[in-house]
């Protein structure tokens, strides 16, 4: 997912930050097995596979663009 999500970033313009879960003990519980999850501030857009259309309409919409790869 990470690797997508590098290649669209200039054209959508969007920051991105990669966490380890396995450090947040919250984290870890919230997401379990759903690796990687792409987080927009409190959203969860989407997991395992980024979900193109998904990000394209929270990075045109109100509110934060997405910013955490989990």
């Amino acid at each position: 997912m990470a690797v997508a999500l590098y290649r669209l970033q200039d054209e959508l313009g969007f920051d991105l930050s990669e966490v380890d879960i396995e450090r947040d003990p919250e984290l870890t519980r919230r997401y379990g097995a759903r690796v990687p999850v792409l987080t927009g501030g409190e959203d969860e857009l989407c997991h395992y596979f980024l979900d193109e259309d998904r990000l394209r309409e929270w990075c045109s919409g109100p509110g934060e663009a997405p910013g955490n790869v989990e």
